[in-house]
C-alpha cells in the first residue's frame, strides 16, 4: 500500500493540563509529543515538578501561559476547576506513590482523567478511582500503551473470531538490562524512583513492566487469571524491590501462562514479546519489531504480517498511520491510544453515544486488574513462591 490515510476520529481541538513531565521526565515529554501528533488537544496548564523553577521552565520552552503553570497540583486542579476556559482531562505522569491523589482531586474536580501505569499503590486505591470515576461518569484511561499497535488490534481480532481456536499457553516476557548495575546510585533519576518502595510502591520490576505483560495478555485474549505462583528476585545488591520475576498462571478456563520480567537482563533493551498458542493456531507478537506479526495455523504455512501491506482487522486497519515499510514505533502506539481516547471524550462533552471502538482503551477497570496482579505477585512470592487465588 502506498497511499497514507487520516489519523481516526478528527474532531474539535480539546484543552488539557499535565501533572508531572518536567524537564528531565521521559514519560511526559513522550506523552506530549503523542498528543500533538494528531493536533486534536493543546496542552493550556501544567505542574510539571515539585520545583517551581523547573514547572516554569517547562512551561515557558512548552509556551504555556505563565498564568496557568502552577506550583502544586492542588493548585492547579482547584484553580484549574473555577475558571470558564477550564481543562477538559488531566494527563498524570508523576511516580506511583502521586497517582491516587492528583487523580482523585481531578475525579473530585469533575475532570477526565489519563493516568500512567501503574494506576496506584493498592487496589484498595484504585477501586476508589475506579468508582469514582464511574460515578461521576468521567472517561478514565491508564496508558497501557502497546495495547494500541495495529498489529496487537489484528492478534486481537483472530483470537475474537476463533481463528486459533481454544487458547491453551501464552508465554510472555519482558527483559531488559537497564538495572543491571546499581544505576539508582548514580543519582540516575529513573532508577532512583523505582527501586524506592516510597514512591514506587511494593515492587518495581512487576509494577513497571511485568504489568505491561498481563495488560497485553488480557487485551489480546480475553483470559482472566484464576491462580499464579511468583518468585520475585532482588539481583542488585541493596535493592529492596524486584529486579526480575518469573511468574505461573492458570487462567479461567484452563489455559496456562509463563511470564518472565527482568531489568538485569544483560543484551536486552525493551523486549516485550507475546507469544499465544491455541488448538488451531497461535501469534507472535515483538514489541521492538512492532511492524510484523507472526501467525502460525495448522493446515497452512507460517505466516509474518506486515503491518500496511497485508490485510488486517477493521480496527487495526483504523490505527494504521503510514505505508508498509515505514516503521511506526512507540510514539504511534501512544498517539493511537490518544486518538481513541479524545474522539470518546469529544464525543462525550457533545452528548453523542459511544461505539465499542470509541471506548478501546486501557480504562480504570483495566488499571484495577493491575494493581491486583501486582499484589498478588508479591504476595505469592512473600508466602515462599506458592499458588495464590486471584
Amino acid at each position: 500500500m502506498i497511499e497514507g490515510q487520516d489519523a481516526p476520529g478528527r474532531t474539535a481541538r480539546l484543552h488539557y493540563g499535565m501533572v508531572g513531565g518536567g524537564r528531565g521526565s521521559f514519560i511526559g515529554d513522550v506523552q506530549r509529543k503523542a498528543i500533538a501528533m494528531d493536533g486534536r488537544a493543546a496542552l493550556v496548564a501544567g505542574c510539571f515538578s515539585q520545583t517551581y523553577e523547573n514547572t516554569l521552565a517547562t512551561g515557558e520552552a512548552l509556551g504555556i501561559d505563565p498564568s496557568r503553570l502552577y506550583s502544586s497540583y492542588r493548585e492547579m486542579i482547584e484553580a484549574e476547576a473555577r475558571r470558564d476556559d477550564r481543562i477538559q482531562f488531566l494527563v498524570v505522569v508523576t511516580p506511583n506513590d502521586s497517582h491516587y491523589d492528583i487523580a482523585w482531586r481531578a475525579l473530585e474536580a469533575g475532570f477526565h482523567v489519563v493516568c500512567d501505569k501503574p494506576l496506584a499503590t493498592s487496589s484498595r486505591q484504585a477501586d476508589e478511582l475506579a468508582r469514582l470515576a464511574a460515578s461521576r461518569r468521567l472517561l478514565f484511561c491508564v496508558s497501557y500503551a502497546y495495547s494500541a499497535y495495529p498489529l496487537v488490534k489484528h492478534a486481537r481480532a483472530l483470537v475474537a473470531a476463533g481463528e486459533l481456536g481454544t487458547i491453551r499457553f501464552v508465554s510472555a516476557e519482558y527483559p531488559q538490562e537497564w538495572l543491571a548495575t546499581p544505576l539508582e546510585k548514580t543519582g540516575q533519576k529513573q532508577a532512583a524512583w523505582r527501586t524506592d518502595p516510597a514512591r514506587a510502591g511494593i515492587s518495581n520490576c512487576v509494577g513497571d513492566i511485568g504489568s505491561h505483560i498481563e495488560h497485553m495478555v488480557a487485551y489480546t485474549t480475553g483470559l482472566r487469571i484464576d491462580s499464579l505462583l511468583a518468585r520475585l528476585d532482588r539481583f542488585g545488591e541493596g535493592r529492596v524491590l524486584d529486579d526480575n520475576a518469573s511468574i505461573m498462571v492458570n487462567y479461567e478456563g484452563g489455559a496456562k501462562g509463563l511470564f518472565w520480567c527482568s531489568q538485569i537482563a544483560v543484551g536486552h533493551d525493551n523486549g516485550l514479546r507475546v507469544r499465544v498458542y491455541g488448538t488451531k493456531g497461535s501469534f507472535e507478537f515483538v514489541q521492538e519489531t512492532p511492524n510484523v506479526l507472526k501467525v502460525s495455523f495448522l493446515d497452512r504455512p507460517v505466516m509474518t504480517l506486515s503491518r500496511g501491506r497485508d490485510p488486517m482487522a477493521p480496527r487495526a486497519q483504523a490505527l494504521s498511520r503510514i505505508p508498509s515499510g515505514h516503521p511506526e514505533g512507540y510514539f504511534e502506539c501512544f498517539a493511537n491510544i490518544y486518538a481513541t481516547y479524545l474522539t470518546a471524550l469529544a464525543k462525550t462533552l457533545a452528548g453523542e453515544p459511544l461505539t465499542s471502538d470509541d471506548l478501546d482503551f486501557p480504562n480504570a477497570e483495566d488499571g484495577v486488574r493491575g494493581v491486583h496482579f501486582i499484589e498478588k505477585c508479591v504476595e505469592s512470592s512473600e508466602k515462599g513462591a506458592v499458588w495464590v487465588k486471584f
